[in-house]
């Protein structure tokens, strides 16, 4: 049996990633398999942005190979997904413009600003900003 599928749109893609989603983002660890890694992100004038531990692993990661890949799907039912290939760019974290990337991240995964603000708080420190400017996406709609 054959399942039917359909690409995405542009404006369907950019809608389904505007949802309160988890990407899966996968580096390119020195030897071995891929660091596979659940973040929250935000999608913005055609960029993808995730915040990152200065020296976690993923930057690390990113630092020594910028090729990077994020997986975005729906949950069942919903049977849409959106594959992100590309390279990364930092943002320093103590920047203006990554402080505000990194609330628009942050209040994107909570009900109000008070609790946001909480967690912002508490995860603004030895941070930066990765940009991914998707170089390939590939999107299926499986719901057809």
């Amino acid at each position: 049996m054959s399942i039917p599928m359909s690409s995405m749109s542009e404006e369907k893609i950019a809608e389904f990633l505007a949802e309160q989603r988890f990407a899966v983002v996968g580096t390119n660890r020195r030897d071995g398999p891929p660091q596979l890694t659940p973040v929250w992100y935000l999608h913005e004038n055609g960029k993808i942005y995730i915040s990152v531990l200065l020296n976690g692993a993923k930057a690390r990661n990113l630092r020594r190979d910028p090729r990077i890949a994020l997986c975005i799907a729906g949950s069942c039912p919903d049977a849409r997904s959106v594959m992100v290939y590309g390279e990364v760019e930092f943002m320093d974290g103590s920047e203006a413009r990554a402080q505000d990337i990194n609330w628009k991240i942050t209040r994107r995964y909570y009900e109000s600003d008070e609790a946001a603000l909480e967690y912002f708080k508490q995860a603004t420190d030895n941070f930066v900003i990765v940009t991914i400017t998707p170089a390939r996406i590939l999107a299926e709609d499986y719901n057809n």
